[in-house]
């Protein structure tokens, strides 16, 4: 590629990720240079303003044309617009939590680390968002998994975290892999990376073995992509990597990476899968012959991550089996394929960020206190500290999904796109009402230990600043999402035509 190609570009569509690439390299050159006494919390503090400085440059991006460079690898579309968004804004309430966290066990050594790794995770899922090809679209998934396997193993001499990163290496090259086997058959059956090329060229699919291959190719993604989205009966990393990695990193993995996970799911889906007729031009496209292994693998997912929760004796293993759960919900939308999935599985995703990484600003404080990951140990938290315990009731009751909150907003629209289709899907609706109540009892058994349980120790418990932040965006969004939620889903009608953008040639 001539020098003259590479000006032509507008590059001005990749400012978001250049910030974050400098700030990486700068925070490295600094941890490398600074006295080993010196806090490593300044380097928190860079990490948000750049992340602060990323949302500001994307946000006049939005509302204008697709724009497409480097061969149509890297798009710029109200799509990637919307989900950087996302991915932005819960990196930037990660790091609060991180300033905020107490490094112990060795951690004070890497703490350095922590932070341009876990920018690194950022800009691979920011990098996946804005694929145009199954190159880039890959390099962003293994530079965010690369990163987020060192962020789960960060604390050394902690035998519970190197084992759960040991098991998130395994299951995390195995899920690699597969997703790698099942996109050769695309790259086989088109001869090309490129998605909407791909899209096109399948959409003329009318041999029956190309069909069959597909098939398959399909099936292999899905397992792949279970794996990284800890959907059952691929979960069983999660709740061990939960548990052993430090409470930032896991907020990270729960919120940041499940984002990201999604983003992958719907570039490569509905746009390989949902454009391959299998029975010639203007046949049914392969994803709606497929739809009840995607139902199978939603309800499974949903009645294990609700079931399994109940058990919890730990905290952060409890809130890994309800994030398995919330992935089943999203699964339930990726299933009915409704005109308006974008927008639901954005809002939803939306309100999770909130109210998820809301409960580990407080789950951080509490076992930073108390020494331990124990829901016993929440009792009594409304005497100790009535913000904590306040903030922790609206989040729960907003993660449990009742009315007057965000997360009853967002699974009234995945309920909703149930019935709205041709073929409505009554049994996971089903399904999901039940699982619905299920969580009731595990969320409510936190809220029981914090407002009518007796306190072990009376002491008071110091709120640091960044957790302080974190509560009050997070407290504040999901009350003002759950009642006036067109304000988030009119901003993504009005100024994110995702819809349009996601399938134009640009």
């Amino acid at each position: 590629m001539s020098l003259d190609t590479l000006l032509s570009y507008n590059w001005s569509v990749m400012v978001p990720e250049f910030i974050i690439l400098g700030v990486i390299a700068l925070l490295t050159i600094f941890d490398l240079f600074m006295p080993k006494t010196l806090d490593r919390k300044i380097l928190g503090w860079i990490g948000i303003a750049a992340v602060f400085a990323a949302m500001v440059s994307l946000v006049p991006l939005a509302g204008g044309p697709v724009e497409s460079i480097l061969d149509d690898t890297f798009r710029l579309d109200s799509f990637a617009i919307a989900f950087k968004l996302l991915l932005l804004g819960g990196a930037g309430l990660v790091l609060f939590l991180a300033v905020s966290y107490e490094a112990k066990e060795g951690l004070e050594l890497y703490k350095g680390e922590f932070y341009y790794l876990f920018l690194t995770a950022l800009l691979g899922g920011m990098i996946m968002t804005s694929s145009g090809d199954l190159i880039t679209l890959y390099i962003g998934l293994e530079l965010l998994s690369i990163s987020s396997y060192i962020l789960a193993g960060i604390r050394k001499n902690n035998l519970q975290s190197n084992e759960s990163a040991m098991k998130y290496v395994i299951n995390g090259s195995i899920s690699s892999a597969i997703i790698l086997f099942g996109l050769s058959y695309v790259y086989g059956l088109t001869g090309s990376t490129n998605l909407l090329n791909i899209a096109g060229q399948l959409s003329q699919l009318m041999d029956g073995q190309q069909a069959y291959l597909l098939g398959l190719s399909f099936l292999m993604v899905l397992v792949g992509l279970a794996f990284k989205l800890a959907a059952a009966p691929f979960h069983m990393w999660a709740p061990d990597v939960y548990q052993g990695a430090p409470t930032p990193v896991t907020a990270f993995l729960s919120v940041v990476s499940k984002t990201a996970g999604f983003v992958i799911v719907l570039r490569i889906m509905l746009t390989v899968f949902y454009s391959a007729a299998t029975d010639g031009p203007g046949s049914m496209p392969i994803m709606y012959d497929m739809q009840n292994y995607i139902a199978v693998l939603a309800g499974a997912t949903m009645i294990i991550g609700n079931v399994v929760a109940l058990k919890q004796t730990n905290i952060k293993r409890l809130f890994a089996y309800s994030s398995i759960a919330h992935a089943g919900y999203l699964l339930v939308a990726l299933t009915t394929m409704t005109p308006n999935i974008f927008y639901t599985m954005w809002f939803y995703l939306l309100a999770y960020l909130l109210m998820n990484i809301g409960a580990f600003a407080v789950i951080q404080v509490v076992t930073a206190k108390t020494g331990s990951e124990k829901i016993a140990d929440f009792a009594g938290l409304y005497r100790r500290a009535p913000v904590l315990a306040v903030a922790m009731g609206i989040l729960l009751v907003s993660l449990a999904g009742f009315p007057g909150t965000a997360g009853f907003i967002g699974k009234l629209n995945i309920f909703i796109g149930t019935f709205v289709v041709q073929q409505p899907h009554y049994v996971l609706a089903s399904i999901m009402i039940a699982t619905t109540v299920v969580s009731y009892f595990y969320y409510f058994g936190i809220m029981v230990q914090m407002f009518f349980r007796p306190a072990a120790d009376e002491s008071k418990f110091n709120i640091p600043f960044g957790i302080l932040v974190v509560l009050i965006i997070a407290v504040v969004g999901s009350i003002l999402f759950g009642v006036m939620p067109n304000l988030a889903l009119d901003f993504m009608h009005n100024n994110l035509d995702v819809l349009m953008d996601f399938f134009s040639q640009g």
